[in-house]
């Protein structure tokens, strides 16, 4: 069997990376997040209305709830909460047409979703929501990559104010949300391990990865894909290591917007 060098890929190619040599096209440094905000009631009508910004990447996040459960739970006393995605046709650099037009969501965009769910119900007590629904609406406004992170952080936040909202509050058993949910992107630019990729870093990546954390730094998700070529143990650990800390100014970004 062959033997594989240590730092060499799964090809016996050895990578070598000097970082001071790589530069980001934003000019940051590989631990430097883009700016990131959250301005709440950007809507009127939902319960919960969020506009998250992570730089140039902006999602409305809206928060509905609904008297009512999918027939599975009927009956059982316990809520749900889903998501839904989409990216509006003026949202990236070319028009993209409305999913609505085909008569079908895109494959991107139902996994993309079921994240957002996904994430989001880590933080739920179905039984203090009694049998409610809320459904979280993630709309991308103008993306420059991150799009389902800025989704899963800004619809937690709307999440929490919709259950905080008293004229639905009062009709839940308790406060239904334990806890934070946020995430952010990290992944291998030019062998260089980066936090919160843009469109112009993403469209490059060597690999890329989504992070799904609480506020207790325990792991919801991860999400890891290589585009170019294998990463390594190590590379992956380091990528960990950098979500930790974005989304450790992420959950205070939110606390903030609260």
């Amino acid at each position: 069997m062959q033997k594989v060098a240590a730092g060499a890929n799964i090809f016996g190619q050895m990578r070598t990376k000097s970082t001071s040599a790589v530069r980001r096209p934003s000019g940051r440094k590989p631990d430097r997040m883009r700016t990131v905000a959250f301005e709440t009631g950007y809507t009127t009508h939902p319960g919960g209305s969020v506009l998250a910004r992570f730089g140039e990447t902006r999602v409305l996040c809206t928060a509905s709830v609904e008297a009512t459960v999918p027939h599975f739970l009927r009956g059982s006393g316990r809520g749900w909460v889903t998501a839904e995605y989409g990216m509006l046709p003026g949202a990236t650099h070319t028009r993209s047409r409305r999913e609505a037009s085909s008569g079908r969501q895109s494959g991107r965009t139902m996994e993309i979703q079921r994240l957002i769910g996904r994430s989001l119900r880590a933080c739920v007590d179905f039984e203090a929501l009694g049998e409610h629904t809320i459904v979280v609406d993630c709309d991308v406004i103008q993306a420059d990559g991150g799009t389902r992170t800025a989704a899963i952080s800004g619809g937690w936040l709307a999440l929490s104010l919709a259950c905080s909202r008293r004229s639905w509050r009062r009709r839940f058993a308790r406060y239904p949300l334990h806890g934070q949910v946020a995430a952010v992107s990290v992944g291998l630019y030019r062998g260089l391990e980066v936090l919160d990729l843009d469109y112009a870093e993403d469209s490059e990546a060597e690999a890329d990865v989504n992070v799904v954390m609480n506020e207790a730094g325990g792991i919801i998700e991860v999400q890891g894909t290589a585009e170019a070529h294998a990463f390594l143990r190590e590379e992956l650990d380091r990528m960990l290591d950098l979500a930790a800390d974005g989304i450790k100014q992420v959950l205070a970004a939110q606390e903030e917007a609260l």
